[in-house]
């Protein structure tokens, strides 16, 4: 095998710019231009503004809720706003109490990955936990992941699970990020929860992510914990074979 077959074998395996070649001192016209097309994509993603009714096709029960950042401009200046609901917000989630899950929705750093995922992933988790009372759906506008421990805490869940939007990448600018924290609480930080990321349709499938998700969901209701003592062993043969899923 030649440089140029091992250079197109390895290229069908990965998204990352690799071998990208170059005229002279400089990288090829077209390669160039790819890049700024991928920068400005991502720049656009983090600008995008949410669109409230993504969720409309599932007919499920939603609430619309707003973080402390007024604007995109604040979200990213003021990065503890977007941990905080407003006060709008907090008297809107006082009427609701005791459910066994939160489904939080937030727009993140990417509100292009909640428009293409977001949907599409909750479809499918529904599924596959039936036996689960779930909250009215909270869909966060400036949302950081944070902001579920203080949603998931108001509506008296026993665990909650944020759907956000990742930090763009140059081939990714519509990354899916789920965090799952059993007892949500204001306070909580990062070792309380556990995330599965890159859910798109060119990274982990709705199907692969849900099993995981489900995973973490039956084994944090078991253990009555969640984060780094909780491991995701999905991948793990003898555990992979004793899970029991719904078809997906």
């Amino acid at each position: 095998m030649n440089n140029n077959e091992a250079v197109q074998k390895l290229s069908k395996l990965t998204t990352a710019r690799i071998c990208l070649g170059h005229s002279g001192i400089s990288i090829k016209t077209k390669e160039l231009l790819d890049f700024q097309l991928a920068h400005a994509m991502a720049k656009d993603a983090v600008y995008l503004e949410l669109d409230t009714d993504i969720l409309q096709d599932l007919n499920l029960k939603t609430i619309q809720l707003q973080s402390k950042a007024k604007d995109r401009a604040m979200y990213l200046q003021r990065p503890d706003f977007g941990k905080s609901l407003n006060d709008i917000s907090v008297k809107k989630l006082k009427k609701y109490k005791s459910y066994d899950l939160a489904i939080v929705v937030a727009d993140g750093l990417s509100s292009l990955a909640v428009h293409r995922n977001a949907s599409n992933y909750i479809k499918t988790l529904i599924k596959n936990i039936p036996d689960y009372s779930l909250a009215p759906i909270c869909i966060v506008n400036q949302g950081r992941v944070a902001i579920g421990d203080e949603i998931g805490e108001l509506l008296d869940a026993k665990v909650v699970i944020v759907l956000i939007g990742e930090r763009p990448g140059l081939s990714s600018p519509d990354s899916l990020g789920m965090y799952l924290t059993w007892g949500p609480k204001v306070g909580l930080t990062d070792e309380s929860r556990n995330c599965v990321s890159n859910i798109r349709e060119h990274g982990l499938s709705y199907e692969e992510a849900v099993k995981k998700t489900v995973y973490l969901l039956n084994e944090s209701r078991r253990l009555k914990y969640s984060g780094v003592n909780l491991k995701e062993r999905t991948s793990d043969k003898q555990i992979k074979s004793k899970q029991k899923f719904l078809s997906l």
